[in-house]
Parts: structure tokens; C-alpha cells; sequence
């Protein structure tokens, strides 16, 4: 087989590699599925209501976010894209997630309100867009924006270097210093600028 000959078959290989796309097997929640391959994938930028999986209870709009999930990619194939970190603590792969379409999975769950914009410094790649898509869920009032803020506080504290915000008694919130600190007259105008609420005050 003559040079030229290897080379085509070896290109038509890397080719057929390269376009080779991956399936959704299963769908955990509304921001974490499994691929064909066994690999878990986190959408990166986006944080869906929780599933207590225990039986306990659940997140407002969680089951909803899940379903959500599970017919936009389910048994689909997908694309995954990158950021400047690829893997999470728990070793899934953080990625925007696409359909065959075009449409990233990550905006489309924020636009419906069943996903709220989660920052994570330095995978900022799409946090405009992503910040964008949610902005207009909460002026349409869609999903999780419905709900009205359980026991609001007269203001909140953002943390500009972690993109998060707490109540103002919030222990995390104490530490965070001068030069990061921002203050928030409510809890809307803090997602509103693309904090999301600290996972430990729940404001």
C-alpha cells in the first residue's frame, strides 16, 4: 500500500474519531447525566434545583428540572465543550452541553427557570450568555422564579471573587473581605448580576 494510500485511510480514522458523537444514557437530576462511555457530566455554569434521591424532599421545580433534562437529552446525542477546567472534586467532566442543533443544554434549562446561573471562576467562557438566559426567566417569571423569597433579609453580601452572596449573618459571609464584598438590597437583584446563593445560609 503506497504512502499516499496509508495516509487517506489514517485521515478518513481521524476523521470518523473526531466526529463520533456521544449519547446521554441516563439523566440524574436536572444538571447531571451519564454518557454512553460511564462518564458523569456536570453542566458547567448552571446549578438545577436538588433531588433528595433518599425519599426526602426535594428542591422547588427539582422533579420538574429533571424531566426538563431528561427529554432534551435523553437517549440524544450530544456535544460536550470545555472550559478552563475539565473535571469537578468528584471527578465528573464540567461541561456546556449541545444538542445536534446547536442549542446548548445549559441556556435552554436557565430560560425555562428550572436552573439558576452558578459561576464557577475561572470557567466564565459562556457566563454572559448563561446570565442573559436567566435574566429572562426572572422577568418572565418562569419556574423557580415564581416563588417569592422565603424570609427576606433587609439586604444580602456577594463575594465578588466567588460570585456567591449570603444573608447578612451568614458565617461564610463574614469572611469575605472589603475588596470582595458587595451589598445587594435583595436577594433578586443579587441573581440578577449572576451571584448565586450560598449553599450553607440558603438566602
Amino acid at each position: 500500500m503506497g504512502y499516499k494510500k496509508i495516509f487517506g485511510v489514517l485521515l478518513l480514522a481521524l476523521i470518523s474519531l473526531s466526529s463520533a458523537k456521544l449519547c446521554v444514557k441516563q439523566v440524574y437530576d436536572g444538571d447531571t447525566v451519564a454518557l454512553s462511555t460511564g462518564e458523569r457530566v456536570r453542566y458547567l455554569g448552571v446549578d438545577a434545583p436538588e433531588i433528595d434521591h433518599k425519599g426526602g424532599t426535594s428542591g422547588f421545580m427539582a422533579l420538574e428540572a429533571k424531566g426538563a433534562n431528561a427529554k432534551l437529552v435523553q437517549g440524544k446525542p450530544v456535544r460536550l465543550e470545555f472550559d478552563q477546567e475539565k473535571n469537578d472534586r468528584h471527578g465528573r467532566l464540567l461541561a456546556y452541553v449541545f444538542l445536534e442543533n446547536g442549542d446548548m443544554v445549559n441556556a435552554l434549562l436557565l430560560k425555562k427557570g428550572l436552573a439558576r446561573v452558578f459561576p464557577q471562576p475561572p470557567n466564565l467562557k459562556y457566563f454572559s450568555l448563561l446570565l442573559e438566559s436567566q435574566r429572562r426567566a426572572m422577568v418572565e417569571k418562569v419556574g423557580i422564579w415564581q416563588k417569592p423569597v422565603e424570609k427576606p433579609e433587609p439586604y444580602y453580601v456577594g463575594n465578588s471573587n466567588s460570585y456567591r452572596f449570603h444573608r447578612p449573618g451568614c458565617p461564610l459571609g463574614k469572611t469575605i473581605s472589603a475588596r470582595h464584598r458587595v451589598r445587594f438590597e435583595s436577594a433578586y437583584k443579587a441573581s440578577w448580576e449572576g451571584y448565586s446563593p450560598c449553599r450553607q445560609c440558603k438566602p
